[in-house]
């Protein structure tokens, strides 16, 4: 069934008022997390990449994809990801925050690209102080496995100076992570790489939603009135994620390793980066960020763009479109 974007009577963006949210956050955390497992093994992957020096362990995404397989399993594709798995939690709270800071927005009359811009920042800076802790110990657990030297046949984890036994149990394995970063640094071991995180990702969000906007917008007038809106969006998300990689990507290799290699600043992490790798530091990770950033994209936008439709309530279903 075709739509005319022109018609007046066309809803052509569901709004925080027009949903039932029993119906929206049940399947917005069934969606994320669907989303999440599939593409954690590329968070996995750009995560190494990024920490590396040179190219000592991996020499891209699909040189380190086929070593870990073959050293460490299927299994190895997905380490840290049952901690990391909470971002479902700070998903909600993301959303949230981002469809009603909208609609705070929309009430005072401020334009749809700049609404999109503040409530993303927002958003993310809400995800982000619920999420850095479980991201500080996912990452350790990410290098599970994979570390400068081994003694007695147990694994170390040089940058915690933590000596794990392999054979113990995942949970058990975390307890013990979790247990050093906190003899070590306090409660802020767990936010370790906060500001670095929120330097990321606060601009990363806003400017995400702000291209999604933009594209959107221009995207409706390239192609005729009666295309497919729903594709029109997910086309828009993966622009907006790709473009806004590219901007963020130096800032995310400085985050991932503040976090994992425990330096104490940003700017000396920065230095570092730029002694070993120069101006390749810029591309540190990006091939793997960027198929996960564009597949990330795409899904997401796919369902949440189809989750607010099944969401609308009663009486706006008639002016909503499937496509």
């Amino acid at each position: 069934m075709s739509v005319d974007l022109q018609d007046p009577g066309y809803v052509r963006t569901i709004e925080w008022e027009m949903m039932d949210k029993t119906k929206f956050f049940p399947l917005s955390m069934l969606s994320s997390f669907s989303v999440r497992c599939s593409l954690y093994p590329l968070t996995l992957i750009k995560t190494r990449l990024q920490v590396q020096k040179h190219d000592s362990m991996y020499t891209g995404l699909i040189d380190a994809g086929c070593k870990i397989y073959k050293k460490e399993g299927f299994s190895g594709l997905y380490r840290g990801f049952w901690v990391s798995s909470v971002q479902i939690v700070s998903g909600v709270a993301y959303i949230a925050t981002y469809e009603s800071s909208r609609h705070f927005l929309k009430q005072h009359d401020v334009s749809p690209t700049v609404r999109a811009l503040i409530s993303g920042a927002v958003a993310s800076l809400v995800g982000q102080t619920i999420i850095v802790p479980f991201d500080v110990i996912s990452q350790h657990l990410m290098f599970l496995g994979v570390a400068d030297y081994r003694d007695g046949g147990k694994v170390v984890l040089s940058s915690l100076g933590l000596t794990i036994d392999p054979t113990r149990s995942k949970f058990r394995t975390t307890i013990d992570i979790a247990q050093i970063i906190y003899q070590t640094d306090g409660f802020k071991g767990f936010y370790r790489g906060y500001f670095a995180s929120v330097c990321t990702y606060v601009p990363n969000s806003a400017l995400w939603w702000s291209f999604y906007q933009l594209y959107q917008d221009e995207l409706a007038k390239l192609f005729p009135s009666n295309f497919s809106h729903l594709l029109i969006q997910c086309i828009a998300g993966t622009l907006g994620g790709f473009t806004t990689t590219f901007i963020t990507n130096p800032m995310d290799t400085i985050r991932a390793r503040l976090q994992v290699q425990r330096t104490n600043s940003i700017l000396k992490t920065f230095r570092c980066l730029w002694l070993e790798e120069g101006i390749w530091m810029f591309s540190k990770g990006l091939s793997a960020r960027l198929v996960q950033s564009v597949c990330f994209s795409f899904s997401i936008i796919l369902g949440y763009e189809t989750i607010k439709r099944v969401s609308v309530r009663q009486e706006y279903k008639d002016r909503v479109k499937w496509i």
